[in-house]
C-alpha cells in the first residue's frame, strides 16, 4: 500500500475524541503532509484545555501510523485557533454566524460533492469589468423562472457583489455556530460572504484563509436541495478557482467575456486553466454585445463585434449566448432586482441561455 495523503486522512479520521466526535467529522486537521517516510500535519483545537484532553488521542494517532508500511517518523503539532468574534445582532434581521471563516482549508481526499445539490456550474472570466456577475444573477434568475432549484454563491471573496444586485442585505443565521442558513431572492437561494462583512469592510486575506474560507461556503452552508448551484467566482486564476475545482465535483465551467481583443486574451488564459484542472468548459458567453439605440433602433458595437463567437470557434467550445448592453441592466442590478426579471431583449437573451444549459442536458 502507498501511503499518501488520503490514506493517512482515512486512517486517523475515525479515532474518537473526548467529547465524543471523530477526529475528521470535528475538522482539527491541519497542513497534512505525507514526505517520504515522515507524515507531518496539525491539531487545531479550541483552548490549552482541549489540547490537553486530546493528548492521549494524539499518541494513539502516532502509534496507529507508525504501524503504516514506509512510515518511519510521526510529527504532530498541537495549536490553540484564535477565538472567533462573538455573533452580533442585526436589527431583529437574525444573528450573524459564530463561526470563524478564513481559516486554514481542511484536507478531503479529491473533490467532494455537496449534499443534496445536483449540479455545480462556475462562471468565470479572465479580467474584471466584463459583467461576470451579472451574468451570474441574471442566468439564476432565469433557470429560476424556469422552474429549477437554483442557489448562488458569490465566490468573489474581494468584491462580493452579489448581495446588492440580487437585494438581499440580512444577515444569515447560524444556530448552531457551525451551520449558515442561506438566504432568498428571486426564486434563488444565495449566501456571499458580503452578507458577513460590514458595508465597507475589506477583506485582506492570504491564500490559504481565502481557500479555507471558500470550503467553508460550499460545505457549511444549508444549500438544501437544489438542481444547480452557480458560483460566481473572482476574475483571474488563483486561489479561489483552484480551491473549488480541488474541493467540489464541479459539472462544468461558463467564461464571461466581452469581444474586445484585451478581454478575450484572459478569457482564453480562464478557460486554459479549467481545461487544466479537469473541469469541463461548457462554452462562453458574449455580454455587452450589442448596443441598440431606444430611439432609433441603430446597432453599435461599442466593444467590437464577434471576437467571442469567434473565440468560441477557434477554441471548440460553444458560444451560450451574447448579451446585448442596456442602461436598463445597470439599474436593475444597482437596485437589487436583475432585469431577467422583466421583459425585453436582454431578459429573453437570458431566457434562451438557460433553456440552451436546459437543453444541453447540463441541468
Amino acid at each position: 500500500m502507498t501511503v499518501t495523503r488520503e490514506v493517512v486522512l482515512g486512517e486517523i479520521s475515525g479515532f474518537t475524541l473526548p467529547d465524543g466526535r471523530s477526529l475528521g467529522e470535528a475538522d482539527l486537521v491541519r497542513a497534512l503532509t505525507v514526505d517520504g517516510g515522515t507524515v507531518r500535519f496539525v491539531l487545531e483545537v479550541a483552548d490549552a484545555a482541549a489540547a490537553r484532553a486530546i493528548a492521549p488521542v494524539e499518541e494513539e494517532v502516532r502509534r496507529r501510523l507508525l504501524e503504516l508500511p514506509g512510515i518511519e517518523k510521526v510529527q504532530i503539532v498541537t495549536t490553540a485557533a484564535a477565538g472567533a468574534a462573538p455573533a452580533r445582532s442585526s436589527g431583529g434581521q437574525g444573528q450573524a454566524p459564530s463561526l470563524k471563516l478564513g481559516g486554514h482549508p481542511t484536507a478531503q481526499a479529491g473533490p467532494q460533492p455537496i449534499p443534496g445539490v445536483r449540479h455545480i456550474i462556475a462562471v468565470g472570466s479572465g479580467k474584471g469589468g466584463v459583467g461576470k456577475s451579472t451574468v451570474t444573477s441574471n442566468l439564476a434568475v432565469s433557470l429560476a423562472r424556469a422552474g429549477l432549484k437554483v442557489g448562488l454563491l458569490d465566490a468573489d471573496i474581494y468584491g462580493p457583489s452579489q448581495p446588492q444586485m440580487m437585494g438581499v442585505s440580512e444577515r444569515p443565521a447560524s444556530p448552531d455556530g457551525q451551520r449558515i442558513e442561506p438566504l432568498h431572492a428571486h426564486g434563488v437561494t444565495m449566501m456571499s460572504i458580503g452578507l458577513m462583512l460590514k458595508p465597507g469592510e475589506a477583506v485582506v486575506w492570504r491564500g490559504p484563509m481565502l481557500m479555507g474560507a471558500m470550503q467553508q461556503l460550499l460545505q457549511q452552508v444549508m444549500w438544501g436541495e437544489l438542481d444547480i448551484l452557480l458560483i460566481d467566482l473572482p476574475p483571474g486564476t488563483g486561489d479561489v478557482q483552484l480551491s473549488l475545482c480541488q474541493k467540489a465535483a464541479v459539472t462544468g465551467a461558463i467564461i464571461v467575456s466581452t469581444p474586445q481583443d484585451v478581454a478575450l486574451l484572459d478569457a482564453r488564459r480562464a478557460i486554459d486553466m479549467f481545461v487544466k484542472l479537469k473541469t469541463p468548459v461548457l462554452g462562453m458567453v458574449e455580454n455587452m454585445s450589442v448596443y441598440v439605440c431606444p430611439n432609433c433602433g441603430h446597432e453599435a458595437h461599442l466593444f467590437g463585434h464577434g471576437g467571442v463567437r469567434a473565440e468560441a470557434e477557434a477554441l471548440g467550445v460553444p458560444l451560450l449566448a451574447e448579451i446585448p448592453l442596456q442602461l436598463e441592466v445597470r439599474l436593475a442590478a444597482d437596485s437589487g432586482r436583475p432585469i431577467a426579471l422583466d421583459d425585453g431583449i436582454v431578459a429573453d437573451a437570458y431566457a434562451d441561455l438557460a433553456r440552451k444549459l436546459v437543453g444541453m442536458g447540463i441541468v
